[in-house]
């Protein structure tokens, strides 16, 4: 008659380490979600739904990149290609998104595949990070210099510094200059966030590629 003992509370010891585990989640201050691999949010913290200007539970059964728009059409297309092959890398992704006054926000969206098994199609845990706001400057736009507007497009297309170099014609220490000069002006941790910065501030063109410099980038040549 007792037989079943251990393994009943076997299972009540799960549900006591699921529900510590989802009030973890909860209290997270870092926005997070668990998505399928189609990228649909089964569940969501508050941190998540208040970039939303929503609650978690209303976030549930919505696309994640429809929430937050990725700024690069091809790196979606490299992880769904991915996990249809049962990679298990974590992903990033930039995006935008509306915040609920009104600004518009940029940052990255990291994805870590997680299953019981490696055959298994992996869920998805998605947390974001906010890394700013796009400026409204008075209908002033943000221009780079032609070099930097070509620095810029070679990053956001994968180029290491060294592939940089070699195709402008510059050296090394010349790219990692104008890489600096952006990174300070933008006050930009990485690469990551300084092609964030390009595409929120309207530099390079969104939706588009290979990426490119949105019309009227650069400043004007000087005519002397």
């Amino acid at each position: 008659m007792r037989w079943d003992l251990p393994e009943e509370a076997g299972r009540l010891e799960a549900v006591l380490w699921r529900n510590r585990a989802l009030t973890l989640f909860d209290r997270v201050a870092v926005p997070a979600a668990v998505c399928d691999a189609r990228g649909m949010v089964v569940l969501a913290n508050p941190a998540m739904a208040a970039e939303s200007g929503t609650t978690p539970g209303r976030l549930r059964g919505r696309q994640v990149l429809e929430l937050f728009r990725p700024q690069e059409a091809t790196q979606v297309e490299r992880i769904v290609e991915a996990l249809r092959l049962r990679h298990r890398s974590r992903y990033e992704v930039s995006v935008r998104w509306q915040a609920p006054g009104g600004a518009e926000r940029y940052g990255e969206l990291t994805a870590d595949p997680v299953s019981d098994t490696v055959e298994e199609l992996p869920s998805l845990l998605v947390m974001l990070r906010v890394l700013g706001e796009h400026e409204q400057r008075g209908g002033a736009p943000v221009r780079v210099s032609e070099s930097e507007g070509q620095v810029l497009v070679l990053l956001a297309r994968g180029a290491t510094t060294a592939q940089a170099a070699r195709e402008l014609g510059l050296t090394r220490d010349g790219v990692t200059y104008h890489l600096r000069r952006l990174s300070a002006r933008w006050q930009a941790a990485n690469r990551t966030e300084l092609v964030a910065h390009a595409y929120a501030l309207g530099v390079l063109s969104p939706g588009v590629w290979p990426p490119a410099l949105a019309a009227g980038a650069t400043e004007p040549a000087d005519p002397g």
